[in-house]
């Protein structure tokens, strides 16, 4: 079985303990800051390794898509 596979069994037996709004909005929660941390952790790799500065963040800023 593929880690994928295993996660998604876990999200379900996770999700099926959800019992109230107030339980699914905190499992939500949960989830956005795991992702939040992670990409937070990817962004910070780049800073330490010279991938991005404060130019390039400006530069972002000033992009329009």
């Amino acid at each position: 079985m593929s880690y994928s596979e295993l996660a998604q069994m876990e999200l379900m037996n996770a999700i099926n303990s959800i019992k109230s709004e107030s339980e699914l909005i905190e499992f939500r929660n949960m989830l956005a800051k795991y992702f939040a941390d992670k990409a937070q952790k990817a962004i910070d790799a780049l800073w330490d390794n010279g991938a991005i500065n404060n130019d390039t963040i400006e530069e972002w800023g000033k992009e329009h898509i």
